[in-house]
């Protein structure tokens, strides 16, 4: 049995060099990090899941022959929902990135990634749950701000109140929540219950929906352009 505090990880990929290659640059700067096992595509996941240990984190790529990335994730998400996924890929068209992170995946990184990026998106997505870079942000608002939007408002948006949207505001910059609950002179507690109230009114599951939510309403204002 593995310690309290390892990350356990599984690759696939049906590159097999890479993998290897990517095994290496793990181990060299991410100490807590143990490969579980890889696969070569979702239909190899598939298999090895059903006897190996469960990990926390699948690192994944995108282009595999038998059963690509989308629906890998698509599996996952409806069959393993608590393990986490980091998308590693060269894929950088905006539609595959928006549908990846729309399925859940965690973070989103190009195989040209960092190495200290690398470890620090492992880290992020075991102790935080999520790790998304600027690059990945912005394409995610872009498409957001290319829909098209009906004149009918969700009925969440007329649910909030006044301190509900200041902490819809905090939230889709890049302050923690406990940050969040020093800026709105508030206990952390009563932050959790803004977050887990606006889940329920904007029917969200994550940070990440309710900023994709006050993105696509226009509830916040974004200053910067892509």
């Amino acid at each position: 049995m593995l310690p309290i505090g390892v990350i356990k990880l599984v690759l696939v990929d049906d590159h097999k060099l890479f993998r290897k290659g990517l095994i290496s640059l793990i181990e060299m700067v991410c100490k807590e990090c143990v490969i579980l096992f890889e696969a070569d595509n979702g239909l190899d996941l598939q298999k090895k899941l059903v006897s190996e240990d469960q990990p926390d984190i699948i690192l994944m790529d995108v282009n595999m022959p038998g059963m690509d990335g989308l629906n890998t994730v698509q599996w996952l998400r409806e069959s393993y929902p608590d393990i986490k996924i980091l998308v590693i890929s060269m894929v950088e068209k905006e539609e595959i990135i928006v549908k990846m992170l729309k399925l859940g995946v965690k973070g989103y990184l190009c195989k040209d990634v960092e190495p200290n990026e690398l470890a620090e998106a492992l880290r992020a997505i075991f102790n935080k749950g999520i790790y998304y870079t600027d690059f990945i942000t912005g394409k995610l608002v872009h498409s957001l701000q290319q829909t098209v939007l009906t004149d009918k408002q969700p009925v969440g948006i007329d649910q909030m109140n006044e301190r509900e949207r200041e902490f819809l505001q905090h939230a889709c910059s890049e302050m923690t929540y406990h940050e969040i609950a020093g800026k709105m002179f508030l206990s952390p507690k009563t932050i959790d219950g803004y977050r887990n109230s606006l889940f329920e009114k904007l029917n969200v599951k994550s940070r990440v929906g309710l900023v994709m939510f006050a993105i696509k309403y226009r509830i916040v204002k974004l200053d910067w352009e892509y």
